[in-house]
């Protein structure tokens, strides 16, 4: 595959079984034993996937995803938690973590996450390079440089914002469950965590929006889900 993968994870034994198995996928596997340590070469060189241990020493997981999620480069990031801590998870997926694990798991299943987190990837990444710029209203979302502006003002964006505002936008009218944007957007396995899409769309609204209380592009369809305005035209440019 040639992908390059960074473990940030303080447990020798399960760090060497990731890159050992990892590696048996084709990957090039970095290995990084504290939080500190993950985020300087999380920061420093590229990669295409980081596997995030929450509970780190020296930085924890939850602070070391929200800075990278705080920084310009978007990587793919797959939390490791513990089976009780629902929390961390589910304030995890809200700062942005396109995937989880719970401990102890099948290194079967977690290379098979690693394996849809990449054709996610993919997929994104080639319907971006292939769609042109939509036009709705007073917004213009630019596909390929993952902008948006809305009356001329730029909106900054974080990655699943963006997402999330693409696949409304590219299917206008049509209503989505939480349920199936979940499955749309963060992928597969996140069953029981529709609240995380509720918060990701009420920040969505509070930039987009002239009035985030009384939408205009993202709309509530009650008892159903969620759809973007059709009524705006929303056009290719």
């Amino acid at each position: 595959m040639g992908r390059k993968i960074l473990v940030i994870e303080d447990n020798p034994d399960i760090a060497n079984l990731l890159a050992v198995n990892l590696g048996d996928l084709g990957c090039d596997v970095a290995l990084a034993a504290d939080g500190l340590a993950g985020l300087h070469a999380a920061e420093n060189a590229r990669h295409d996937l980081i596997i995030l241990d929450l509970m780190l020493p020296k930085l924890e997981g939850l602070e070391l995803c929200r800075r990278l999620r705080a920084g310009a480069d978007y990587t793919p990031i797959m939390m490791l938690t513990a089976k009780s801590s629902e929390v961390d998870r589910v304030v995890g997926l809200e700062m942005g973590a396109d995937d989880y694990l719970t401990k102890p798991f099948s290194v079967r299943e977690l290379l098979a996450r690693v394996k849809a987190i990449f054709r996610r990837a993919e997929g994104f990444a080639k319907r971006e390079k292939e769609a042109k710029p939509l036009i709705a209203g007073g917004m213009k979302i630019d596909v390929e440089k993952r902008s948006v502006v809305v009356d001329g003002r730029p909106v900054d964006l974080t990655a699943k914002e963006f997402d999330l505002l693409l696949q409304f936008a590219q299917h206008p009218g049509r209503v989505y469950s939480r349920q199936q944007l979940l499955d749309l957007v963060w992928g597969h396995g996140h069953i029981g965590y529709e609240h995380t899409v509720n918060s990701h769309i009420n920040r969505l609204r509070g930039k987009v929006e002239h009035d985030p209380a009384k939408p205009d592009y993202v709309l509530t369809v009650w008892g159903v889900g969620y759809k973007f305005n059709d009524a705006l035209g929303t056009k290719e440019s």
